[in-house]
């Protein structure tokens, strides 16, 4: 048995692959990011202004110095501020569902949307939303609801100078613009996870960056 058949959740990556791929390849508002690197989308004005203003003003109440599974603030790795929302809350619920819509996904499947904030000189360094199933927090995460199969992740505001995406291996910078959703696959077709999803949060020059993301499992997360 080669180390690609024992790659965990490989089967249940690839079946919720196949079923955002078909779910956004039939809806004409996806615009599909051209590389043959990773499965990437953009929908524009998928959060109107004024959602856009709410989710900011509530991130401020939330936000926290943000941690990382297995390291914290002070590494320097990530630097933003971030705060899990209410689920309960129901304009989140509604935002919540309408990317679960989107995507032809599970509400169990995902995450509590998660809002951040950067400042000026902040940063989040290349990385992989995938989990390193070799290191110890996979045992938890494994429980948990698997691995992360699909991201989601909306801008909500111009940033003067800097903090754009940056998909490393890809090599493209997407900039943030207000309101847009930005949504990949962190799996290749065939379910194995996709290094080429490697991605960064460049630093803020000038201004504030304001983002909500959502990350999905392969099955129900707790």
């Amino acid at each position: 048995m080669t180390k690609t058949d024992i790659t965990p959740d490989k089967d249940a990556l690839k079946r919720v692959g196949d079923i955002v791929r078909k779910r956004l390849g039939a809806d004409p508002k996806a615009y599909r990011i051209p590389t043959e690197q990773a499965e990437m989308f953009a929908i524009g004005k998928f959060l109107s202004s004024a959602e856009c203003t709410r989710l900011m003003r509530m991130i401020d109440v939330v936000a926290q110095p943000s941690k990382l599974f297995d390291q914290d603030y002070s590494n320097g790795v990530r630097t933003s501020y971030s705060g899990n929302f209410d689920g309960r809350d129901p304009f989140v619920q509604g935002i919540s569902r309408r990317i679960d819509d989107l995507l032809g996904m599970k509400p169990e499947w995902g995450e509590t949307i998660q809002g951040q904030r950067y400042l000026p000189g902040q940063e989040f360094k290349p990385h992989n939303d995938w989990f390193y199933t070799d290191q110890d927090y996979w045992k938890q995460e494994r429980k948990r609801g698997g691995q992360r199969s699909w991201t989601a992740m909306a801008f909500l505001n111009p940033v003067d100078k800097g903090g754009e995406t940056h998909f490393t291996e890809i090599g493209i910078n997407i900039a943030p613009q207000p309101g847009v959703l930005l949504v990949w696959n962190n799996a290749l077709p065939d379910g194995r996870p996709n290094p080429d999803t490697m991605h960064a949060g460049t630093p803020v020059i000038e201004g504030i960056k304001y983002v909500i993301t959502k990350w999905y499992r392969t099955r129900q997360w707790k």
